[in-house]
């Protein structure tokens, strides 16, 4: 069996369905998440400078099952690479001055233990109610009972989004794909 942190060559590439398209300009809600590290985030107050914000459906715990059909969900698969990717880019991001974030509706204890084995060193965020899909109209999907988020990637600056990535993929390129984008904005 294949590992959650390694891609099928097979899988689904999502399409740009236009789910995104209003993001570009608009604001953070004033929403307050649970956090793997220390007290809840205000993505407001989190995008006082540049923060990236990447959320992504869910991660497997060892042993854990895939939901039934993920292969074949459009962009559904990916998360531990995702995140990986953009762990092993920390540095980068930070001498960019940009706080990097992760965020899923996975349960805090979820995010925590997932944040811990794969020793990411940024804020992993809790969702469960998917109040940010709500606020900002992000596209969602489901899959084993659950309503998950599409996978998205946010820059906001000064709390505005300035940059979307939809549809993400391959996921395990999007920190690459950010941070391109970053060093090219800023040298302008």
């Amino acid at each position: 069996m294949q590992g959650y942190s390694e891609l099928p060559r097979d899988l689904p590439v999502p399409t740009d369905d236009g789910a995104c398209d209003h993001l570009l300009g608009e604001d953070l809600p004033d929403l307050t998440l649970n956090s793997t590290e220390g007290p809840p985030v205000n993505l407001r107050d989190a995008a006082k400078g540049i923060l990236v914000l990447y959320l992504y459906p869910r991660t497997a715990r060892p042993g854990e099952a895939l939901p039934p059909g993920w292969d074949s969900i459009p962009g559904a698969r990916g998360c531990t690479p995702q995140s990986c990717s953009f762990r092993d880019h920390a540095g980068r991001f930070t001498e960019l001055r940009a706080t990097v974030m992760g965020l899923s509706s996975q349960t805090t204890d979820e995010q925590r233990d997932f944040g811990q084995r794969m020793n990411i060193p940024f804020v992993l965020l809790s969702d469960p109610e998917l109040g940010l899909a709500t606020e900002l109209q992000l596209p969602t999907f489901e899959a084993g009972g659950m309503r998950l988020f599409k996978r998205v990637t946010l820059v906001a600056e000064r709390t505005t989004i300035v940059k979307v990535f939809y549809p993400v993929y391959p996921p395990d390129r999007n920190a690459e794909e950010v941070i391109d984008w970053l060093s090219a904005r800023s040298r302008r």
